[in-house]
């Protein structure tokens, strides 16, 4: 049975490998559909990738490997700028595989203690915590291949099962 670290190490590659196909995806699109109102929680499709940057890179990744949080709303545009947005995605997924097997196995059993972008200090189960990083950085990717679908363009296929087929076949 792979251990929690093991775990984690497979969710962060997957985690890496959906943003590379998806952001991939969204690069075909013109401006005008990349930031057009959608309808999504974030409106459109820019606003929901900066989103993932703010909770998963400014938020999650901060506190998982510094403790801290940065007082930011969760809807900041945090970066503007389309190219620089794909490169920060890119390379805030890339490092979280380095951080996860940096720790020591005991650290999946403990808690994570930060303070809330409210000011409110708050303890959480470790590994349920980091479950929710991947968790939520999927349900916002499908956020955004269905508005790759909605606009008639072509979305990848994002399933954990492609990625490990994929490795199984190169391997």
């Amino acid at each position: 049975m792979p251990s929690m670290q093991q775990h984690f190490a497979v969710l962060a590659r997957y985690n890496a490998w959906a943003v590379d196909c998806l952001l991939d995806a969204v690069a075909e699109l013109p401006e005008a559909d990349y930031r057009r109102d959608l309808g999504l929680f974030f409106k459109s499709i820019h606003g929901t990738l900066n989103h993932l940057l703010v909770g998963e890179h400014l938020l999650w990744f901060r506190r998982f490997d510094e403790g801290v949080s940065a007082p930011m709303a969760l809807d900041a545009e945090a970066e503007p700028d389309r190219a620089r947005l794909d490169a920060r995605l890119r390379e805030g997924a890339a490092r979280w595989l380095p951080l996860i097997q940096g720790w020591p196995a005991e650290r999946f059993e403990g808690v994570l203690s930060y303070t809330t972008t409210r000011g409110e200090p708050l303890a959480l189960p470790f590994a349920a915590t980091l479950t929710h990083v991947f968790n939520h950085g999927t349900h916002h990717r499908g956020q955004v291949t269905a508005a790759l679908t909605a606009l008639g363009r072509p979305c990848p296929v994002l399933d954990l099962a492609r990625l490990l087929q994929e490795q199984a076949r190169t391997s």
